[in-house]
């Protein structure tokens, strides 16, 4: 009566039945999964994409492929894309060649009826298939334009999604949406509060930011009104010293002016005055005598000018040159009595001072000043100066013998002549051969343990005196080397 359990009514639904996995949760998954090949790979669940474990390093599914699979792999795959391409050339192309066509096929055929009035009493038959030739330039036969339903997409991203929690009142009020009410229109003519208006405005929904930029722009303009008000103040200052010093020279000189007129009414002269006077007179005395200068020179110019510029020459020339070249005397007193330079009267020598031939060379044949003066002069110390420097201790400084040592090295003799360099003696590293020794008694010390033990306590001993014999001579030795290098 429910019709239970009978067949051929297929449902039209398409929902799917509910299936759970090995927890006993739900696969949601299966929704993803629909309309999709079993082959398909889709994420759908949270384990997806964790990444896989490897558990065995050795697993064959990890390793690479060997070279020959790469080979196979790679020919099919470069027939399927020719099969592909020379597929699509040839649909394009207008008139094309006929396909090529496979080879023929033999089937067994054996009859489900047997009998001499069937099949020709035959039993079996064989029967040769071959695919018929198909006319290049004939016309479709049949229409393929109809619409075919698109397979599934591709399956969504997971979303993982937080857990749930309980709305607050504030997230309620802040997903409350208040309705649109325009402020142009109201044709029922309601009466809406301004809170509703500006709430549809949505103004209340933004956040005011004011920019920085500002406070940088007002504090700017405080500044530079405060320097502005320093800068007028300040000139203000400038133009009142300015008028004050202008006031006070003007003072100043009417009270020159006034003592002026008061010295002049009484008849007095000042004595700059008098030196104005007097320096009026030098200048005009010197301007008459460059007067005459020039007029002489023009006049001379005017002669002769190749005389100019000789007699120019010879006023320039020293007496000695003039008499060394032979130059007559120019100034002859009336009484026919030359006057000559009564420096050249003091001299010793002659023309023969320092005029010789031509190709001699005896220009620094004799010193300039005697050396023994000039060292005296230059590179000893005056005694007043170096005794205010130095006190009594400068005849001491004098007296003091340079480059000897203070006290002299052991062995040495100053009187005897050295005739080669300074030689020095090579410390020896084990004088006393204590090296040597410790070398033995370890030696011995590791071939036999019982005489060891028994001869321990005389070489400890010996050998602690003359480490300490060693010590001191070491010592010796390094003083005196500090003391060579000192000296």
């Amino acid at each position: 009566m429910l019709g239970m359990g009978l067949k051929g009514k297929d449902s039209s639904s398409n929902a799917l039945a509910v299936q759970l996995d090995a927890n006993g949760k739900v696969k949601y998954d299966l929704l993803a999964r629909q309309g999709h090949s079993k082959d398909k790979i889709v994420y759908s669940k949270l384990s997806d994409l964790l990444p896989s474990e490897i558990t065995n390093e050795n697993d064959p599914s990890l390793q690479r492929p060997s070279e020959e699979e790469i080979a196979d792999i790679t020919e099919r795959t470069r027939k399927a894309l020719e099969k592909i391409t020379s597929s699509k050339i040839e649909a394009a192309m207008p008139v094309r060649c006929a396909e090529k066509l496979g080879p023929a096929q033999y089937i067994r055929y054996t009859p489900s009826q047997q009998g001499q009035s069937y099949n020709s009493g035959a039993k079996q038959r064989v029967i040769r298939m071959v695919e018929a030739q198909v006319d290049p330039i004939e016309p479709p036969k049949f229409k393929i334009n109809k619409k075919i339903p698109r397979g599934p997409p591709s399956p969504p991203a997971p979303v993982l999604h937080s857990p749930t929690r309980k709305v607050t009142v504030k997230e309620q009020k802040e997903w409350k949406i208040p309705p649109c009410i325009s402020n142009w229109k109201n044709a029922k003519g309601y009466t809406i509060p301004l809170d509703k208006r500006l709430a549809a405005d949505g103004r209340g929904l933004q956040q005011v930011h004011i920019n920085e930029n500002f406070a940088k722009l007002a504090e700017s303009l405080y500044i530079a009104d405060r320097k502005a008000r320093e800068a007028v103040e300040m000139r203000a200052q400038f133009e009142k010293k300015i008028a004050q010093k202008d006031k006070e020279k003007k003072e100043d000189y009417l009270k020159q002016l006034a003592q002026k007129a008061r010295d002049e009414r009484a008849g007095l002269k000042s004595a700059a005055a008098l030196d104005k006077a007097e320096e009026s007179r030098e200048r005009d005395q010197l301007r008459q005598e460059r007067h005459k200068d020039r007029a002489r020179d023009r006049n001379l110019a005017r002669a002769a000018p190749d005389k100019r510029s000789r007699l120019q020459r010879e006023r320039e020339r020293d007496i000695s040159e003039q008499i060394a070249l032979g130059m007559p005397a120019k100034n002859i007193s009336n009484t026919g009595e030359a006057q000559f330079d009564q420096r050249l009267f003091n001299t010793s020598k002659g023309m023969d001072s320092g005029y010789g031939h031509d190709d001699e060379y005896n220009v620094y044949d004799k010193p300039w000043r005697d050396t023994n003066a000039i060292g005296s002069q230059i590179y000893r110390p005056s005694k007043n100066i170096d005794k205010d420097n130095y006190g009594d201790d400068l005849e001491k400084l004098v007296k003091t013998n340079k480059f000897v040592p203070d006290k002299e090295f052991s062995g040495t003799d100053r009187s005897v002549v050295r005739t080669g360099p300074v030689q020095f003696e090579k410390d020896e590293e084990d004088p006393f051969g204590l090296d040597q020794f410790l070398k033995q008694a370890k030696r011995a010390s590791g071939t036999s343990a019982s005489t060891s033990t028994t001869t321990a306590t005389p070489a400890t001993a010996s050998s602690s005196s003359n480490s300490s014999k060693r010590k001191d001579d070491r010592d010796q030795r390094r003083d005196d080397r500090d003391k060579r290098r000192k000296h």
